[in-house]
């Protein structure tokens, strides 16, 4: 097949296409082929981790949002491949329905709503070491209504108290004070910020499964940075499209232009199990077919008793173990077999 004929895959689809520009998409699609065989785990590698070498260890502070800043360059692509199941930073971006995104007030009030109390936020604790009595004041009506629930706490004119003996009385202060009276699990803080014609909020913390719960947000919208809360909420394909799109934004964001189908192999390969897994010991490299892989890549003798062990066969499809013993690697040319039939070439000397 000549450079300027159609390839089978695309015929059809250049009818509308005349002259140069017909010319200028064969060329496209010819310069995206791959021959067959072709290690492209290998390339995508190289494609990711030499520019990654020139990654910097700078913040981000989110969406103009000043008080949130997320971790990007290495440490966050480390994140993303390692498969972390709670990140550094983890954030929400949180789209409210049309009742709530165009009016601030509403949209605040579904904010606070989301964002975490504890009952040390909003209460004053004094220990009285000569009564041993614990002074618990508070204007919170949560709060209130959390403590009115113990027996053993009195009301009082300006407050609460709680009699016991001073070590009792410091672990109900530090116990009482990590009580969550109201809002959503791990959502720090929030933020309420206007982009184009709505607003949206952000917050600092991310529990998935909650927010989607509430009846304000709009759940097609609604996203977190933290992959694992997605796999487990939105299933592997939504985490599979997460990690493409975090990744690829790291590597944008530090101006390195890598093309997202290497992601995309990276990607397909952390999810193909139907289960998200770390590139490392822990995860893909540790889970290979072949004895003599995850023996090449650590704990070489743990992986070599445990195969003697149990009987292992390695059936050898892999690069590294036909490396390790010296055959032909199956890929490019190696993936081919070629056979001669000696009863052809005695027939044509005759």
């Amino acid at each position: 097949m000549t450079d300027t004929e159609i390839p089978p895959a695309i015929e059809g689809r250049t009818s509308h296409l005349k002259g140069k520009d017909k010319e200028a998409f064969i060329a496209a699609y010819r310069k995206a082929e791959m021959p067959p065989g072709e290690a492209v785990g290998t390339i995508a590698a190289q494609s990711i981790g030499e520019p990654g070498t020139q990654m910097t260890l700078r913040t981000f502070h989110y969406a103009g949002v000043v008080e949130l800043s997320v971790p990007l360059g290495l440490p966050r692509l480390i994140e993303i491949i390692d498969a972390k199941h709670a990140p550094k930073n983890a954030l929400m971006t949180i789209y409210l329905d049309e009742e709530h995104r165009s009016d601030k007030a509403k949209a605040q009030k579904v904010a606070d709503s989301i964002n975490e109390k504890f009952l040390g936020q909003v209460a004053t604790f004094n220990i009285d070491l000569k009564t041993a009595t614990l002074y618990i004041e508070t204007e919170d009506l949560h709060a209130k209504e959390y403590l009115e629930k113990f027996e053993d706490v009195k009301k009082i004119r300006k407050g609460y108290e709680f009699h016991a003996s001073l070590a009792d009385l410091q672990k109900a202060k530090t116990k009482l004070g990590a009580k969550r009276l109201a809002g959503v699990k791990d959502i720090r803080r929030t933020f309420v910020r206007k982009q184009d014609d709505e607003f949206i909020i952000y917050t600092e913390g991310s529990n998935l499964k909650s927010v989607l719960s509430h009846e304000a947000v709009d759940r097609k919208r609604t996203t977190t940075n933290d992959i694992y809360q997605i796999y487990e909420v939105l299933g592997i394909e939504a985490a599979r499209n997460a990690i493409i799109v975090e990744s690829k934004k790291v590597l944008d964001d530090q101006s390195l232009d890598v093309d997202i189908r290497h992601m995309m192999i990276v990607a397909d390969r952390m999810t193909v199990t139907g289960d998200l897994q770390a590139v490392g010991r822990q995860g893909i490299s540790g889970s290979k077919g072949s004895v003599l892989a995850r023996a090449a890549f650590e704990e070489t003798e743990r992986h070599i008793l445990n195969a003697a062990i149990y009987g292992e066969v390695d059936t050898l499809r892999g690069v590294a173990e036909n490396i390790i013993i010296g055959q032909s690697v199956p890929v490019g040319t190696g993936t081919v077999e070629l056979g001669i039939k000696l009863d052809s070439i005695g027939k044509k000397k005759e």
